[in-house]
């Protein structure tokens, strides 16, 4: 569930003034705001509901949406502690409300094992279970005994048995999920993975067509540069089968309809040409993307997800790659591919990644205490002096290579270090730690930095413009050139640059909320945790930022704040996982 609001007064627009019974109490105590009160009303209106247990599910579910999760679940749903003494109606009593209202019998609600939907979200829902299932259902040609030669070719002969395993696992079924954490060889597994498939497709005289793609800009730019990194140590020949392959957002890749927003142009009509799609960063990817996507995959294509299943989840609704690691457990058909020995980390980040994902508070906080330099722990009370140094640093080497011309070397100054928030506002969040930045690089320059093109300027694209060829997620850097201040952009098909006046959907990047961190990675992390009493203060969040560091990451927080986030899950409604238990 998503927070709860304080009314700023009797005027505030999220409330809902023209609000009676049920709705009214629940909409003034700030449990639902006023657009979740007139999407009941309206469906009431529409379709004949006077319950006003009913339209108060309706909006409840509304809100369940705006957090994330894809449904409600009336048995935890008046687990708000701030508002106990609301008249939540009574569980037993509310469910057959429900399940006899009209507007389910319309199908414009769905009302499926304690579940209440919204229809779009149970359409979709049910549309990847059903494209899953026929996926499931047909083996891919493959040569099983040339397969393990390719793999023997181009992996080390020990080390790599994880790795081995999902690319065979990928090769025999049409749909493959590999998950791990940061290190764990994910995209070794893929690059592995695409020069076996040439293989399997050069014996039958054929060409394999190969798509990457990720959900932000940022994330694509990283899969296409790690997949060719990872090939590093393959041989002259299959260094060369990677070729030319290059990795796009899924928007770019499903190609958006200028006429529909939820809607591409790669559809079931009109499917994309590739034979193998990856997707990296499917912890990412909302319930409406995934079904946009498989809508779009040939049935006769392989398709790999790739992603964390402990990471934070999409932005917008559903939680599909931690619900098909829950849903595939334990089944012998099971497309998952578990990826667990890291390799990149070293052993302290990855003693407290570790702690983290296990939900271990006692480790946790051990880990933190140790004192390793590669694990800070920072609980003064104003980090200010802690955090000054590494920020300004990287700010000012950042600022050195634009001023000098040096674009790629001013891209390159982003990742040295990230300073990461949990909240955008507030003395936690991301617009006061940017300002608290800018001041520290006044105070050591003597530059005011008024104009909002000041040099050195980090940038992140905060929405995609296909006019500019630029996405959600990518960053980058205000630079001295021979024709003036540019924008130079680290898109996924390169730097490209832009007078700053061209970019409209752009925030500073001092600093940055954890969710838009996701895709990236830096050097050294410094994480700022909220108040304990934050509701964005939980373990996959947590979780998430930690693992965005290379070499070092500070944690800025209280002992109870770190305890309140290892013990607090991201839990979101949703009915996949189970749907795909009892199939």
């Amino acid at each position: 569930m998503t927070d709860v609001f304080e009314p700023v007064d009797e005027q505030d627009a999220r409330l809902a003034l023209a609000a009676t019974g049920l709705l009214a109490r629940f909409n003034a105590a700030g449990v639902v705001t006023s657009g979740d009160v007139h999407v009941a009303r309206t469906l009431g209106q529409l379709g004949g509901e006077t319950d006003e247990t009913v339209l108060l599910a309706i909006a409840l579910t509304c809100r369940a949406v705006r957090g994330g999760s894809v449904c409600l679940d009336l048995a935890p749903a008046a687990d708000v502690p701030e508002h106990e003494q609301l008249p939540w109606p009574e569980p037993e009593a509310w469910a057959g409300a429900v399940a006899r209202s009209p507007l389910v019998a319309l199908g414009v609600l769905c009302w499926e094992s304690g579940l209440l939907y919204l229809d779009r979200y149970h359409e979709q829902e049910t549309q990847v279970l059903e494209d899953l299932t026929a996926r499931a259902q047909g083996t891919p040609p493959h040569d099983d005994a040339l397969m393990q030669a390719s793999l023997d070719r181009v992996f080390a002969p020990t080390g790599y048995d994880e790795q081995r395993a999902a690319c065979l696992r990928a090769a025999r079924q049409w749909t493959c999920v590999v998950t791990g954490g940061p290190g764990t060889g994910k995209t070794t597994t893929v690059a592995g993975l695409l020069v076996a498939l040439h293989d399997q497709f050069a014996a039958r005289g054929q060409t394999v067509r190969v798509a990457l793609a990720a959900p932000t800009g940022k994330a694509a730019a990283r899969l296409q540069e790690a997949v060719h990194e990872s090939a590093r140590d393959f041989s002259e020949d299959d260094r060369a089968r990677l070729t030319g392959i290059q990795a796009s957002t899924l928007h770019r890749l499903l190609r958006r309809d200028p006429g529909n927003t939820t809607r591409f142009r790669h559809h079931r009509g009109n499917r994309l040409p590739h034979d193998v799609v990856v997707v990296d960063e499917a912890s990412m990817v909302s319930l409406t993307m995934m079904a946009r996507l498989l809508e779009a995959v040939r049935p006769d294509a392989r398709l790999v997800l790739v992603g964390d299943p402990f990471q934070l989840s999409s932005v917008d609704a559903g939680a599909v790659l931690s619900d098909l690691v829950r849903g595939y457990e334990h089944r012998d058909d099971s497309p998952v591919a578990a990826l667990a020995t890291t390799h990149r980390f070293g052993a302290e980040i990855g003693a407290l990644a570790e702690a983290l994902r296990t939900g271990d508070a006692d480790l946790t906080v051990e880990v933190l205490a140790a004192g390793h330099p590669a694990v800070e722990w920072v609980r003064d009370e104003d980090p200010s002096a802690r955090v000054r140094g590494p920020a300004l640093g990287t700010a000012l080497a950042v600022r050195d290579a634009a001023e000098a011309g040096d674009a790629a070397r001013a891209l390159r100054a982003l990742d040295r270090h990230r300073l990461l928030c949990a909240h955008r506002d507030g003395p936690y969040g991301v617009r006061h730690w940017n300002s608290r930045v800018e001041q520290w690089i006044s105070a050591e320059t003597g530059d005011p930095l008024h104009e909002s093109s000041y040099l050195g300027r980090p940038l992140l694209v905060t929405a995609n413009d296909y006019s500019l060829g630029v996405h959600n997620g990518d960053t980058g850097v205000v630079v001295e050139t021979p024709a003036g201040r540019r924008v130079v952009i680290d898109s996924g098909d390169g730097p490209r640059d832009f007078a700053p006046s061209r970019l409209g959907d752009v925030d500073t990047m001092h600093a940055m909320t954890i969710h838009k961190s996701q895709g990236s990675q830096a050097d050294e992390v410094t994480v700022l945790l909220p108040p304990e009493d934050s509701r964005l203060l939980t373990r996959e969040l947590f979780y998430t930022a930690v693992t965005r560091a290379r070499s070092k990451v500070r944690v800025v927080g209280s002992e109870a704040e770190v305890r309140a986030a290892v013990t607090r899950r991201a839990m979101r409604a949703t009915g996949l996982a189970d749907r795909l238990r009892l199939q």
